[in-house]
């Protein structure tokens, strides 16, 4: 109760800051419930546990573009109630939030950002209902902005982050970042920027050597056409700790979107760079901490995140991450692409991945991940659509000579009732094959729901 009273505050007091006054934008919002059946819902080797699961939630988001106050709200809440009494009742919250309140035009911004997920308590086990948490990262402050001339300008930003996650309290820390950016546009679709950033970090219950500082310096480019975009940001990094150790490395995040043909959308983005678990989820927040597959698979598989409804299907249901969540830093190197086709009636989705992760301090998390997930759906009527989807994930940690593969299977039914109302059946199946005891596993689901859209 006290972690989430704790993880309520941290809600509130970003969306706190926000200027009430000034909310005059646009809401929308969605409502659903429905029931799951799983034969093994906590992902047992050799204790299968069968349990129906009520998923009543909802979905909203909060846009607002005006002179003083802009922000773009996004956020799902979800109770979880296990009808067979396995488990207690589970209320979840997935957040990401932008706001950026005007105090004087085009010289003094105050921001907020809030990112609300949730993950795993133990990366190495199932996600079983009690290995998941809440964490939430918090960041505000003010942006002074000075203009040098039509094309050139800059900014001084000063932020303030804090870290928590509701059951790993390594994962708890406050931080103080200070950061000058240059821009230059070079034309209407073309900019280019030279950026430094400072950041302090100390952790709230670990030994003050795990404390340090990270300096960063990188070029930015972006460019926006109609069929095509770029952001290329290069440069490096520097960590210095407490205990007086000093490390360095390339910082490199790119990604490219090509759209040859109104039918046709491929999407290309990597990483390589220094990072923690909150680090990552701010300068990645879709992700949610280092996970490769979790994000990119819930994106064609209604049971991606719920076990019931799923972004797939519906834009509904809490998505679990896979990162790491702790003080570690890791340096991590992701590759991974996106290709989607959306004909008449058929779509299709095809999105391969492949990183690794490399821990400064304890290797045990040290692995290799190597993904795909690929999704069809073939829209039988004007309001019947089928869906059918696959991922796979194979994992291998070096340090502990252990190897995962992960194979999921399913299907979906939509039917469109009118504007507002629509139902979803759906099944899955998924199997882990896993080194490690106990950690194999095979589950059969099904779930039928109905979803209100506003």
């Amino acid at each position: 109760m006290l972690a989430a009273t704790a993880l309520a505050r941290a809600i509130a007091l970003g969306l706190a800051a926000l200027p009430a006054c000034s909310l005059a934008g646009t809401l929308d919002y969605t409502l659903y419930a429905g029931l799951e059946h799983s034969n093994n819902i906590a992902l047992s080797s050799d204790r299968p546990l069968s349990e129906n699961v009520l998923t009543p939630g909802a979905t909203f988001q909060f846009n607002q573009l005006g002179s003083t106050f802009q922000a773009n709200v996004l956020g799902t809440v979800e109770y979880r109630k296990y009808l067979e009494d396995h488990f207690d009742p589970q209320t979840q919250t997935q957040l990401g939030a932008q706001a950026n309140w005007t105090l004087l035009p085009q010289r003094l911004d105050f921001s907020v950002e809030d990112y609300a997920g949730v993950q795993p308590v133990d990366q190495l086990s199932a996600d079983a209902p009690d290995n998941r948490q809440q964490t939430n990262v918090l960041v505000l402050g003010p942006t002074l902005r000075m203009r040098f001339g039509d094309a050139a300008r800059g900014q001084l930003e000063l932020r303030y982050i804090n870290s928590y996650a509701s059951k790993v309290d390594q994962f708890d820390s406050s931080r103080g970042m200070a950061a000058f950016r240059l821009y230059r546009d070079l034309g209407p679709t073309d900019q280019v920027s030279g950026n430094v950033e400072f950041q302090r970090v100390d952790f709230t219950h670990q030994p003050d050597g795990a404390n340090y500082d990270r300096k960063e310096a990188f070029v930015r480019y972006t460019r926006k056409l109609p069929h095509f975009d770029a952001d290329v940001l290069l440069g490096g990094t520097r960590l210095s700790f407490d205990r007086g150790r000093s490390v360095s490395a390339p910082l490199v995040r790119l990604r490219v979107g090509w759209q040859p043909t109104l039918r046709n959308a491929v999407s290309v983005a990597g990483t390589w760079q220094y990072a923690d678990a909150a680090q990552d989820i701010i300068t990645t927040p879709g992700a949610y901490g280092a996970g490769l597959q979790a994000d990119r698979a819930e994106a064609i598989d209604p049971f991606a995140n719920t076990g019931g409804l799923g972004r797939g299907a519906t834009g509904n249901g809490i998505g679990v991450g896979s990162a790491v969540i702790g003080s570690q830093v890791y340096r991590e190197r992701r590759v991974e692409a996106n290709w989607n086709w959306r004909g008449d009636r058929l779509t299709v989705t095809v999105s391969p991945a492949i990183g690794k992760l490399a821990y400064l301090d304890d290797p045990t998390f040290d692995q290799t991940a190597r993904g795909l997930s690929v999704g069809m759906g073939y829209r039988m009527t004007p309001t019947l659509t089928l869906s059918g989807f696959g991922t796979y994930e194979h994992v291998d940690y070096r340090t502990l000579d252990r190897s995962d593969h992960t194979t999921r299977l399913g299907l979906d039914l939509t039917k469109e009732i009118n504007r507002h109302w629509s139902w979803h059946i759906s099944v899955a199946r998924e199997r882990r094959s896993s080194d490690a005891a106990a950690q194999s596993y095979r589950e059969a689901e099904c779930f039928v729901g109905v979803v209100y859209r506003r």
